[in-house]
């Protein structure tokens, strides 16, 4: 998924840890986005902390997705500011698991709180030589 994940590089969202059912993320927040009230634009927090539970719960040879989440936004965020977001798996019990993220600013302030639940398929994870011209790849082409 690392090396294939244009939404990463796009955002320049930094992996700092990543281990199975737990990954730590985080993100310079850009004035591009920040909303019209000039804070954070929810999609660009949310973005962080699936981002962090996209990278906690594929941990195996095949994709796992989100199969729904929730989030809370706790307090405001700026531009300049950098978000964490702490992704943990709270349970997992065949294709089904269930996440919390934590994102924060650079003081520890909590942002926002997110809960993910996931479920594994049996898809295989798409190798970046597998990537096609028009971003779809020959394992989706295929099914």
């Amino acid at each position: 998924m690392l090396l294939t994940d244009n939404t990463k590089r796009a955002f320049g969202i930094t992996i700092h840890e990543l281990e199975r059912g737990r990954a730590v993320l985080s993100m310079r927040v850009r004035d591009d986005m920040a909303n019209g009230f000039g804070i954070t634009h929810g999609g660009m927090v949310f973005t962080l902390a699936d981002t962090a539970f996209a990278y906690a719960c594929n941990e195996a040879d095949t994709a796992v997705v989100a199969s729904g989440v929730d989030i809370t936004f706790t307090r405001a965020s700026h531009a300049g500011d950098t978000l964490t977001a702490t992704a943990e798996r709270r349970w997992l019990s065949g294709r089904n698991g269930l996440y919390d993220v934590t994102v924060a600013d650079q003081e520890g302030r909590i942002v926002a709180e997110f809960r993910g639940r996931s479920l594994a398929t049996n898809r295989p994870i798409p190798l970046p030589s597998d990537t096609r011209t028009d971003g779809t790849t020959a394992t989706e082409v295929r099914a």
